[in-house]
């Protein structure tokens, strides 16, 4: 069975830090490209940040730019989002997401057609 499941959401204070884990299981997460998007009440789903399937290669929005990262540990299945310096813009549902495989490299994008895979979210807030 292929999931996605992400985890590390919780309460945390302006200026603070937290890392998001996506683990994936029936399936190997390094063979895909992979983006974090999120969603804030009334608003639409917004990429975030994205790594490539084959060079680990990232792309990320300007809204994080400098503060958030995405990286990998393959021996875990997992991809973690690294979110520092919180802002009160930053709440929001954060759901992983695994691009439409193919055996090619993948320059990663951040339109949600391209991903095919989601986990259920994780629920940030940011307040003190």
């Amino acid at each position: 069975q292929v999931q996605l499941v992400e985890s590390g959401g919780g309460l945390v204070q302006p200026g603070g830090s937290l890392r998001l884990s996506c683990a994936a299981s029936g399936f190997t997460l390094d063979n895909y490209a992979v983006g974090w998007f999120r969603q804030a009440p009334g608003k639409e789903r917004e990429g975030v940040l994205c790594i490539n399937n084959k060079d680990d290669n990232t792309r990320s929005s300007d809204s994080v730019k400098g503060r958030f990262t995405i990286s990998r540990d393959n021996a875990k299945n997992t991809v973690y989002l690294q979110m520092n310096s919180l802002s009160p813009e930053d709440p929001a549902v954060y759901y992983c997401a695994t691009h439409k495989f193919s055996l090619f490299p993948i320059t990663c994008d951040m339109r949600e057609s391209s991903y095919d895979y989601w986990g259920q979210g994780t629920q940030v807030t940011v307040s003190s």
